[in-house]
């Protein structure tokens, strides 16, 4: 009698936890999460839809379209578009790139190997705005600069990045920042790869070069897509270095989306406008992510 209760009591103990109600345990949560992405998109939209500008209060009332009329005549938004497409493409292939062949070089064992990991991931640890300073006033100053330095040794004479190459100098600080992350992720993948295949690719005779093409390179693929749609997703909003270093210019040389929206909003103080844009920018970050995502899903699934 003893035993049927003893075993019977455990069942019912699982039965009722396979049924049980977890919604109230998930609902603040949910709620909060909701709560802090539903309302500033909300309130995104409403603002959009009016005549809103901070330094003249004369000019209010529903505008409808005409924000968004007003925004895709304007040259500016296209050019903003090019030049968020110009660094993300240009960072991603800088960051995964060199993060691919120094994940390799650094599976390697040498002496003082894990204190170079560190080393290398450490700058992802770094504040953008003070990555931005660094790269600004200590190596691409044209006056006090490193680069500059060197150049002028090698009678190179002296290079102005952010006057010459402007949006080349953010692509190259956003990579600094960023390659570390790429690079973390890919050398993790690679620490997964079977020994017994890198010795047979040695049996066959196979030198370093062909080994990363041909064998690391493929068992990095899954990683190398994951840190493709992640990476995108932020690099789109990219805006302290930028402003740092450049501000938007020369001209409208490295104004980016994220950058034009700041412009609009406390620049120009054209809340409508700016919310106008902020709304196109989420629009295009979505459908970028559900792309990627998608793209992301089919590797993985192979």
């Amino acid at each position: 009698m003893s035993a049927s209760v003893a075993t019977a009591a455990p069942k019912r103990r699982k039965g009722g936890g396979a049924n049980a109600n977890t919604l109230p345990l998930v609902a603040p949560s949910v709620i909060l999460l909701l709560a802090f992405s539903i309302i500033p998109l909300i309130a995104t939209v409403y603002f959009s839809l009016l005549r809103y500008n901070l330094t003249n209060p004369a000019i209010h009332g529903f505008a409808g379209y005409k924000n968004y009329l007003y925004l895709f005549r304007d040259p500016a938004l296209y050019s903003a578009l090019y030049t968020s497409v110009q660094m993300v493409v240009e960072i991603l292939i800088l960051t995964i790139g060199s993060a691919a062949v120094l994940a390799s070089l650094f599976e390697q064992r040498f002496p003082g190997r894990s204190i170079a990991r560190v080393l290398m991931i450490s700058p992802f640890f770094v504040m953008p705005t003070v990555s931005a300073l660094i790269w600004k006033n200590l190596l691409m100053h044209p006056v006090n600069g490193l680069i500059a330095w060197i150049t002028r040794s090698l009678g190179l004479g002296v290079i102005d990045f952010f006057a010459d190459w402007p949006v080349t100098s953010v692509v190259l600080i956003a990579s600094w920042q960023w390659m570390p992350f790429a690079f973390l992720i890919l050398l993790t993948a690679l620490q997964s790869l079977d020994e017994e295949t890198r010795e047979a690719a040695d049996l066959d005779g196979a030198g370093p070069i062909a080994v990363f093409f041909n064998v690391e390179l493929p068992h990095m693929s899954r990683a190398i897509a994951v840190v493709l749609m992640m990476e995108t997703i932020f690099l789109l909003s990219i805006f302290a270095e930028i402003y740092v270093t450049t501000s938007g210019g020369p001209g409208d040389a490295t104004t980016n989306l994220t950058f034009l929206i700041y412009k609009r909003a406390l620049l120009s103080y054209n809340v409508g406008g700016a919310s106008a844009a902020g709304v196109i920018a989420i629009i295009l970050a979505n459908i970028l992510a559900s792309f990627m995502v998608r793209i992301v899903g089919k590797r993985l699934d192979e």
